[in-house]
């Protein structure tokens, strides 16, 4: 097994406040699909173009995802060509909840 890092544990906080979002999860699941203008994903998502901006500021912040200009427009993408399959590996990831601890608002036991 590998060496834990300060640098691991802080990426894999960055991951998991990115996921904690739902509107950010939707958002990085698009876009391991493929890459997509920020007026696209707003649509597809059924959200605001100011949440969508807000977001991907967020997810920029957070190393995540990265704005690529092109002429007037500018797409976005996910940051490191890792994440895609990470995203897909968790998808197939099954857990079992405890009720009284977790709820869609949150985990009550931490």
């Amino acid at each position: 097994m590998g060496t834990v890092t300060l640098t691991h544990t802080a990426a894999l906080a960055r991951l998991g406040n990115a996921l904690s979002d739902e509107t950010r999860a939707r958002i990085l699941l698009s876009l391991r699909e493929a890459p997509a203008r920020p007026s696209g994903l707003a649509d597809a998502l059924g959200v605001s173009r100011q949440v969508m901006s807000n977001q991907l500021a967020c997810l920029r912040g957070c190393g995540l995802v990265e704005a690529v200009p092109d002429g007037r427009y500018t797409w976005y993408r996910l940051a490191d060509p890792h994440l895609a399959p990470a995203l897909s590996n968790l998808l197939q990831l099954v857990v079992t909840v405890d009720p009284t601890c977790c709820s869609p608002e949150g985990c009550t036991c931490l």
